[in-house]
């Protein structure tokens, strides 16, 4: 769920210097990360089988070798513990519904919908105390052999609003 909200927020909370490219090895189920500390998030790239978010120190890992980059992350706690309130949320909120209401037998409900007519997911309840962490742009997406920037179109003078 937190890599998922992560995403959502378009912030991975990168520490400055946190890109480490290079060749790693797993092994035994966990990976020696020197330059990360016990509890600290990091995401890996470049992995046939390990991509994505992971807390130091890792034990689920498949063993493999590696030429990728991972990322040490600084998730603040409370983006974790909003996190968990989300799961919570999701938990009792049950799976995705086609009905919005129904009612039979003298027995009916309605679910809460945003303005658009869909049902509200945890996106939309939470959408003001996430915002605190939102990220509009893209910082960057990382290639194991350099960190790239979005392609950005050159400023022309003779044609402005493109």
């Amino acid at each position: 769920m937190l890599e998922e909200i992560l995403m959502h927020l378009n912030n991975w909370f990168l520490v400055p210097d946190g890109v480490h490219t290079g060749v790693y090895s797993i092994g035994d189920g966990g990976i020696a990360l020197p330059f990360l500390v016990e509890g600290q998030y990091f995401r890996i790239f470049g992995s046939v089988r390990n991509d994505g978010l992971h807390q130091y120190p890792a034990s689920d890992l498949t063993t493999e070798t590696f030429d990728g980059v991972i990322w040490a992350l600084a998730v603040p706690k409370q983006v974790v513990m909003l996190a968990d309130e989300i799961k919570a949320w999701n938990e009792k909120q049950g799976g995705p519904s086609a009905y919005t209401s129904e009612s039979f037998g003298g027995y009916s409900y309605s679910k809460a919908a945003n303005a658009d007519g869909v049902l509200l997911g945890w996106q939309d309840v939470f959408k003001t105390r996430l915002n605190r962490w939102r990220k509009i742009r893209e910082v960057g997406f990382v290639q194991p052999d350099r960190v790239c920037r979005p392609y950005q179109r050159p400023f022309n003078p003779d044609a402005p609003w493109r």
